[in-house]
């Protein structure tokens, strides 16, 4: 068959094996995200048209105000990883706590929980700006047949079995990894498939792109500054562009496929940062690894950080490996 046409579904099936926990339970599993964003998508450009975008009116638990289309995608995913019966808990940005799925089977044997961000960079819907659905997938480490705890998804990043993105723009993506390089698959809207279109995606070792909210320069540690500094000096193949969408799905996709680094750093505003450990960072250092990239709260690599709290933030640097550890460098010496 051809690579070039090669489906979401007949990449799934065929690589299978290569997936140490091969029971076809994490197929099914990423089937149903695949549809899922499919009617996401599908709300998602036609938001200008409806009264579907701006606020719900009400806020989230991190305090932030829930757009309805981040509302209407929450429930569509929680929907459909619950009707498909695939997963025996989810936690999502917009819930306070994580939801136990009670399988029509008695003793619920499934085997996988999902952490997701149903709507990544939500407050550009209504200028038109590219949003995105993150997800992250891990097998339970309490006993099969058990409802959920806690400790189920406060698990470290290196746990993880499966981690994607789904980005909503001029065409929509689905990128993901089970842990064997990263591959991306481009949605035909007249047919409604996704198609293998991006295979065995890589970041540029270098890259010329820094992305980070200038604006918030002020409040930034000394560290990171100083490469925002060495980023715009004239030396080398500096100055860097400055590229910041402030959509990370949005962002890390550019970085990923042209080469560059993302920064959400903590500041004087944000004392512990402000990205979510489980929903944002460990997803995407999962994937940033699996794509030769790195991720680093500054000092220490994201996958190793013992989750404490559902809705954790951290600081979060991530792109091309030699310009993290460029900015890591900075970080120590400062």
């Amino acid at each position: 068959m051809s690579r070039r046409n090669q489906t979401l579904g007949e990449f799934i099936i065929e690589n299978q094996s290569s997936f140490k926990y091969s029971s076809g339970e994490l197929s099914r599993l990423i089937n149903s995200i695949r549809l899922a964003a499919k009617v996401v998508n599908h709300e998602v450009n036609k938001a200008g048209l409806v009264d579907i975008i701006g606020a719900a009116g009400e806020t989230n638990i991190q305090g932030e105000d829930q757009q309805k289309l981040d509302v209407y995608a929450n429930t569509k995913f929680i929907q459909t990883l619950k009707n498909r019966n695939i997963v025996c808990g989810i936690a999502s940005e917009e819930e306070d706590d994580f939801i136990t799925i009670n399988s029509q089977d008695e003793n619920n044997q499934n085997k996988y929980v999902v952490l997701i961000d149903p709507l990544d960079g939500s407050s550009n819907i209504d200028v038109n700006v590219s949003v995105g659905t993150i997800f992250s997938i891990y097998r339970r480490v309490t006993p099969v047949g058990s409802p959920v705890q806690i400790e189920d998804f406060l698990q470290p990043g290196n746990q993880q079995v499966a981690a994607g993105y789904v980005v909503y723009g001029t065409s929509t993506m689905l990128v993901y990894t089970t842990g064997d390089g990263v591959n991306g698959f481009t949605l035909n809207p007249a047919i409604g498939t996704f198609y293998l279109s991006h295979p065995k995606m890589s970041f540029p070792e270098n890259g010329k792109i820094y992305s980070v909210n200038e604006g918030n320069y002020i409040h930034f540690p000394q560290g990171i500054k100083n490469y925002i500094k060495y980023c715009q000096m004239e030396e080398g193949d500096r100055p860097y562009t400055s590229r910041y969408i402030g959509s990370l799905v949005s962002d890390f996709h550019r970085n990923m496929i042209k080469g560059g680094i993302y920064l959400y750093p903590k500041s004087s505003k944000d004392s512990v940062g402000k990205l979510r450990l489980l929903y944002e960072c460990n997803p995407m250092a999962f994937l940033a690894e699996q794509a030769n990239g790195k991720a680093s709260d500054g000092f220490n690599r994201i996958l190793d950080i013992q989750p404490t709290e559902l809705h954790q933030r951290v600081p979060f640097i991530c792109g091309s490996k030699n310009m993290v550890e460029k900015a890591e460098e900075f970080m120590r010496n400062a």
